[in-house]
């Protein structure tokens, strides 16, 4: 069983049916921070949230920017996996939601290999930009990075 989240509910699918079984969205304490995959390819997303499913991250797909805004609100979030060739995104919006959400990183993938029309957040608000077919290895690396810049930020003292 693979678990994904949509802001509301967790569902668990059933890897060899495919089958979703729905259930209530739990607070539970030591409950992993949750990762928001943003792709508007349906297909794309839901095999991405499969693959970190497989590694124990929490997933919730979307399809669009007001879609991620809602799932943000309620700071549960870690990171947003952004798909650069699906979702249509500027550098205002990028460096918008990065002043909204903080404490989330911005993780963004691309068939291309360059964007010059996001230079500026590239340079300032996205933490890693990763070129498709996703490497698993290297996502993963990138993820448990954010895990423990998360860990570090939330034990940090100020004198």
């Amino acid at each position: 069983m693979n678990v994904h989240g949509t802001g509301l509910a967790l569902y668990l699918v059933d890897g060899d049916s495919g089958t979703a079984k729905y259930k209530p969205l739990e607070k539970r304490s030591g409950m992993k921070k949750k990762i928001q995959v943003l792709n508007a390819n349906a297909d794309e997303c839901l095999s991405l949230c499969a693959l970190l499913n497989k590694h124990h991250f929490l997933t919730i797909p979307a399809d669009s920017i007001p879609e991620l805004e809602i799932n943000l609100k309620d700071g549960s979030c870690i990171a947003v996996i952004l798909d650069l060739d699906t979702i249509p995104v500027s550098n205002r919006d990028l460096k918008e939601l990065s002043i909204k959400h903080p404490s989330v990183f911005f993780l963004c993938i691309s068939a291309k290999r360059f964007h010059p029309e996001l230079q500026d957040a590239i340079r300032h608000h996205i933490y890693a930009c990763l070129n498709k077919p996703v490497d698993p290895d290297e996502l993963l690396y990138w993820l448990r990075s954010m895990e423990e810049n998360d860990a570090t930020a939330e034990n940090h003292v100020e004198p």
